[in-house]
């Protein structure tokens, strides 16, 4: 059993053919999946996958590129959303310094920091996205920890190893996706052999960034088994005690979706 620990089942690529996208990946041996939010406003659309799909379960808040239409959306409105049955984490939020006409960042910390409160109020865990902002996001994350705890997890992780470190110290998951199956990412497989195997998550982040060898096709959710075989090689793992292993962490870290788990 594998679980796609954050895919976007919402997006276009999927509109046509969203059950044999989730067929596929339960044949994959794909059993579960969890549907990122991008978007507060969007949140009954995230709901609705969940509700009609007992494989999926889903999340409620801002992507950082969208934190500019969402500034000021307040912790307890985010935390209220995340009270429906089929909704396990908080997010994604995070920091993303990748493009030129970004949100300022002042805006993306604020967003940010209203995600973690939310995540306390909730008790949900945060999914953290972070993109060439490695030095401010340890910032953050650390204060906040100091402030008052929560947990999350780096998704996608891509950054480099510091705040791989800070996020395990901090007592983080940190997500693993396609990226790191293509030949370049030697640095990013180092880092993944650092972070202890009960920190590691698996996913797609699906429709982007599919894994070799399906590299240039749309990523779909059944494509996790190969982001989890290349990992499992990389950690010296059969894939049966890696896929154990992140399944267990997926359910320690998301634990609502123990509870409302509704899976055939």
């Amino acid at each position: 059993m594998l679980i796609d620990s954050h895919c976007h089942l919402d997006f276009a690529e999927f509109a046509a053919d969203l059950p044999g996208v989730i067929a596929r990946a339960e044949a994959a041996g794909v059993t579960r999946m969890l549907t990122i939010a991008t978007r507060v406003a969007k949140a009954d659309s995230y709901r609705a996958i969940a509700e009609a799909h007992p494989q999926v379960w889903c999340t409620v808040g801002t992507h950082p590129h969208g934190a500019a239409e969402e500034p000021d959306v307040a912790p307890e409105t985010i935390a209220d959303l995340a009270a429906h049955p089929r909704c396990i984490g908080i997010g994604e939020a995070g920091l993303d310094y990748h493009y030129a006409d970004a949100a300022p960042e002042a805006v993306q910390e604020r967003v940010l920091r209203a995600h973690i409160a939310a995540a306390r109020l909730s008790g949900l865990p945060l999914v953290i996205h972070a993109r060439d902002a490695d030095a401010h996001m340890e910032r953050v994350l650390s204060e906040e920890m100091a402030r008052a705890p929560f947990q999350g997890v780096l998704h996608c992780f891509s950054s480099g190893a510091r705040l791989a470190e800070a996020g395990v110290e901090l007592g983080l998951g940190v997500s693993f996706s396609g990226i790191v199956t293509f030949r370049r990412s030697h640095a990013l497989r180092d880092i993944a052999r650092r972070v202890p195997l009960d920190r590691i998550l698996v996913e797609t982040d699906a429709p982007f960034l599919a894994p070799e060898p399906h590299r240039g096709r749309t990523n779909e959710p059944a494509y996790t088994a190969d982001t989890a075989r290349s990992l499992a090689e990389t950690l010296g793992l059969t894939p049966e005690a890696f896929a154990e292993a992140t399944t267990a962490n997926f359910f320690r870290l998301f634990a609502k979706a123990r509870a409302t788990d509704q899976g055939a």
